[in-house]
């Protein structure tokens, strides 16, 4: 079984937990740090209100019922069509889908590859 690290979002006062491979999840992190920095830049109207990275750890057990891991490839789909609807055709914009959609083709592959070695 893959070892998997958890990275814990902060949005509007809610945690979410994304479960990620240890070799994949430092490179979310990063890229949440950078789209908060470029987020800024858009001039499109509608923004998606980002989750800002407050955490990561190796283990997590939740407690709460209520709460749910989400898989990390569900997580770069789900920012992946959140920054594909913004009317924007300018940098950052370009260059932040190509960050998100490069680490989402790398999960992509990467849960091929476990599935086939099962």
């Amino acid at each position: 079984m893959p070892k998997m690290r958890y990275i814990i979002f902060q949005r509007e006062g809610e945690l979410e937990y994304v479960e990620m491979p240890t070799d994949y999840a430092y490179q979310l992190s990063a890229l949440n740090l950078r789209l908060h920095k470029e987020i800024g830049k858009l001039t499109a109207a509608h923004v998606p209100l980002l989750p800002i990275a407050v955490a990561e750890c190796d283990n997590l057990e939740l407690l709460h019922e209520s709460h749910t891991i989400i898989n990390g490839l569900e997580y770069l789909n789900q920012l992946e069509r959140s920054f594909a609807n913004i009317r924007e055709q300018e940098y950052p914009l370009i260059a932040l889908l190509t960050e998100i959609r490069a680490l989402q083709a790398q999960m992509e592959q990467w849960y091929e590859e476990e599935e086939f070695s099962l």
